[in-house]
């Protein structure tokens, strides 16, 4: 059983930012379940699409990879020979359970984890990667560098698949968005006390593009198609395929 996101549940005098904690290790799959709309079909989609794109003997990178839920979704359908996948992420509280999970989950030894920034990982010979809910916690003038890395790290026919909070250029949309995203948390049993801090812990970390930044960022990175395969609220993930 998951144990449950109750990090902001009693008031906070100094809020310092969010950061991938031992204690946010703690409960992350129910944090991000309860957080995210439609994460759990993402999750199960990527395994999909991976399957679709993984080539032999190539490698796989999920950057940003937390306790690995992507990684384990792609591996489960990935049927290609000679794949492997490597784990990436700065947070040692989450390195350490990933590593513990993929040895459990994949015992067959065909997934490095690394406790390391995403942004000094040498990407090469790869055929998928995943950036799920990472590349919006980069400073804004660091991710066109990142998704280049990416591009000159994936082979011909490779893709990018990303997922990132979104922000409206249009003041209405954006007001709906919040405010759907704000029952989506209550519903699932946040309270406005925990969605208040959070909220505050989030807003100088976690800085949303639009979507049309979102494409025209990975198009100025080098990828010669950019589509939006999923949307929950102000959640999307896009497919960006290496010509």
């Amino acid at each position: 059983m998951m144990a449950r996101d109750s990090i902001y549940a009693q008031p906070q005098a100094h809020l310092g930012d969010f950061a991938f904690s031992e204690a946010v290790a703690d409960v992350f799959p129910d944090m991000i379940q309860r957080s995210v709309p439609g994460y759990e079909t993402v999750i199960s989609l990527l395994g999909v699409i991976a399957h679709r794109f993984a080539q032999p003997d190539s490698r796989i990178y999920d950057l940003g990879c937390s306790l690995g839920a992507a990684t384990l979704a792609m591996a489960s359908q990935v049927r290609v020979p000679g794949v492997r996948f490597v784990c990436v992420d700065n947070s040692a509280a989450m390195t350490s359970r990933c590593e513990q999970i993929m040895r459990r989950r994949l015992p067959d030894g065909h997934c490095e984890v690394a406790c390391s920034d995403i942004q000094d990982v040498s990407l090469e010979n790869a055929s998928v990667v995943v950036l799920n809910f990472t590349l919006q916690f980069l400073k804004p003038a660091e991710r066109l560098a990142m998704l280049q890395r990416i591009y000159d790290g994936l082979r011909p026919g490779g893709v990018l698949l990303l997922s990132e909070k979104l922000r409206f250029a249009d003041p209405a949309e954006q007001e709906l968005m919040t405010e759907l995203h704000l029952e989506f948390k209550r519903a699932n049993g946040y309270s406005e006390l925990e969605i208040s801090q959070k909220r505050s812990a989030l807003e100088n970390v976690l800085l949303p593009d639009t979507f049309g930044e979102q494409v025209e960022r990975l198009q100025a990175a080098g990828f010669a198609q950019a589509v939006n395969w999923f949307q929950g609220f102000n959640f999307a993930s896009l497919l960006a395929l290496k010509a």
